[in-house]
């Protein structure tokens, strides 16, 4: 792994220097590797997932006050 930019650009053209198609064929196998499923084939499983990240949820519950229709304050 390269630690600064120019690190990161000598090693991707040491990559292409050995193989004109290093990159496209890490992009192949990713395409391939690909399943369909998921949340996209089962919205049921979605929604438990859902639920379970509400549940477990860090952020905290904000509660607002009711306001009372005739409590209306102007400002001078």
């Amino acid at each position: 792994m390269a630690g600064t930019k120019e690190g990161g650009r000598k090693a991707a053209m040491k990559n292409l220097a050995k193989d004109p198609n290093f990159y496209a064929k890490i992009g192949q196998k990713g395409g391939k590797n690909g399943r369909t499923g998921g949340f996209a084939a089962n919205p049921e499983l979605a929604r438990i997932a859902g639920a379970k990240g509400g549940r477990i949820s860090r952020r905290k519950k904000v509660t607002v006050a009711p306001v009372a229709k005739n409590d209306v304050t102007l400002a001078a």
